[in-house]
């Protein structure tokens, strides 16, 4: 058996957070935060409101979209940073929640690259024949971990969840994958609320998001640049071949970069950052959704899929959407 991605679904909140929230309480404008990031509004969770919430909502849209049940699922992948709790786990509360009484359950945490990895592992969950039918979600409530009185980093997050089911199938849709990580870079992008250095520097250790943004910049341009290419190369494509880009939205001059080093149309680009902020695990299922409802992806379309961020870990695919 192969893996085939068949089905997406996707959720944000109903608050809606313009930039001029920030204006209120940093010294910034609506003018810099797009110049600099291409973000015009993200959404918020309420205050009861946690990544499980979005998540089920997201599924409940799958289902809806698609006419079809999850009874059978038999695991739950959930992609996160902001699990409800660090134990149990958001994928175990589904299981409850969504009444998949034989399905098994695990959080990964991977930050941005978390969905990719988590269809990575449910590729491998089915090719080794122990699992049929997975769901792999990629959530966030970034607004609860971000540092409102950092001006470089509380523009950046909002929150959201995006979910695809991965099912056994004889002709699978995944092309080709590649992982990866580079641990030396891990103080660049954290969040800790335990131990107080990471590669023997000492960090910050109050459960908000930390960022060296220009660091992440430069290694995300050049690794994700040379990683498009090994990806299109392993799905014995070229880049010309692919209809579609789906970077992590962390923020608008990344991907722009990226299409300058690589060629690769900014016209054949989707992105989630415009109007929903950069928010981790779930920017590439949103994207990828949001480009299947407004008309842009069909049957067919080649498209190749890559998630960075902190670790600091890089996970992409080739997929050929249903």
């Amino acid at each position: 058996m192969q893996a085939k991605i068949t089905a997406i679904g996707s959720y944000v909140p109903e608050q809606e957070i313009g930039n001029e929230f920030f204006e209120s309480i940093i010294e910034t404008s609506d003018e810099w935060i797009q110049s600099r990031t291409g973000i015009k509004t993200r959404r918020f969770a309420g205050e009861e409101e946690y990544t499980s919430h979005l998540c089920l909502h997201a599924v409940k849209d799958l289902e809806d979209r698609y006419g079809i049940s999850i009874a059978n699922v038999d695991f739950i992948i959930v992609a996160t940073v902001t699990p409800d709790q660090a134990m149990p786990s958001v994928a175990s509360q589904l299981q409850d929640k969504l009444g998949l009484k034989a399905a098994g359950a695990i959080d990964i945490s991977a930050a941005c690259a978390g969905f990719a990895y988590g269809v990575i592992l449910a590729q491998g969950l089915i090719c080794a024949g122990t699992h049929k039918k997975i769901l792999v979600f990629g959530a966030e409530t970034l607004s609860k971990v971000t540092n409102y009185e950092d001006r470089t980093t509380c523009i950046l997050f909002g929150d959201g969840a995006g979910v695809v089911l991965v099912e056994a199938a004889e002709k699978g849709n995944i092309l080709a994958a590649v992982t990866g990580s580079q641990g030396d870079g891990g103080k660049d992008l954290y969040m800790s609320n335990s131990r107080r250095q990471i590669n023997g520097q000492d960090v910050i250790t109050d459960n908000k998001i930390h960022q060296n943004g220009r660091a992440v910049f430069k290694w995300a341009v050049n690794t994700v640049s040379e990683k498009m290419v090994e990806l299109t190369k392993k799905a014995g494509l070229s880049l010309e071949e692919l209809t579609w880009f789906i970077p992590h939205s962390a923020n608008m001059r990344i991907i722009e970069a990226l299409c300058n080093q690589t060629g690769f149309p900014i016209e054949k680009t989707l992105e989630s950052i415009t109007l929903y902020g950069n928010t981790s695990s779930a920017s590439i299922p949103l994207a990828l959704h949001r480009g299947i409802k407004e008309g842009k992806v069909h049957s067919g379309d080649r498209i190749l899929l890559i998630g960075f961020g902190g670790g600091l870990v890089f996970a992409g695919l080739v997929i050929e959407w249903p």
